[in-house]
């Protein structure tokens, strides 16, 4: 696994839960108290470990920290900055999000994002899939499109379906007021 998705995990459980959580939960896991190198790869074991010691610690379950931790990657700018180049409106960032894994590889080659295929669109219910959905992926994406739900202002009912589905039923694209964004503005992503 792509050592972002490692750090991201990190960041997450240090910023949540603080330093010391994280270090029980890195002694837990076996992986050094210091965290994980951004641009390294790491074998796949670490992340599931990783996951699976958060789980344990926080007594929630890995799905639910996953979750969590894709809502929290929309609090990071150049992050939203790239969900936000998928339109001017939530559902037309739904309808991109099959495009995401190719902008993610702009941005960092060499990261390993699986294949999204979004799907419907009739009365406001979309499908999204996520194959192969390792390490919780389907999961990490639904706390990213509810909180995307969140920035563009829109009331969506958002779950994990099981088998790499994520379903969404947007209710009201314009609920409430979403938060500022200007493409010219913010630099580069």
């Amino acid at each position: 696994m792509h050592g972002l998705v490692n750090r991201s995990i990190e960041s997450f459980l240090r910023h949540t839960y603080g330093n010391e959580t994280w270090g029980e939960i890195a002694d837990q896991a076996g992986i050094d108290r210091a965290g994980f190198e951004a641009m390294m790869v790491y074998d796949d074991a670490v992340t599931n470990d990783l996951l699976r010691a958060a789980a344990i610690r926080l007594d929630r379950p890995v799905e639910a920290i996953a979750e969590d931790v894709g809502a929290y990657l929309v609090g990071y700018e150049p992050l939203r900055r790239l969900l936000r180049f998928g339109g001017v409106e939530y559902i037309d960032f739904l309808l991109s999000l099959d495009e995401l894994p190719d902008r993610a590889h702009l941005a960092v080659p060499d990261l390993d994002m699986p294949d999204l295929e979004i799907s419907g669109g009739e009365n406001g219910h979309f499908e999204l899939c996520c194959k192969p959905d390792r390490f919780g992926f389907s999961s990490m994406l639904a706390g990213l499109v509810r909180a995307m739900a969140d920035d563009y202002g829109a009331l969506a009912l958002i779950e994990c379906a099981g088998g790499g589905r994520v379903t969404i039923d947007l209710l009201d694209e314009r609920h409430a007021r979403g938060r500022a964004f200007d493409l010219t503005k913010g630099g580069a992503v």
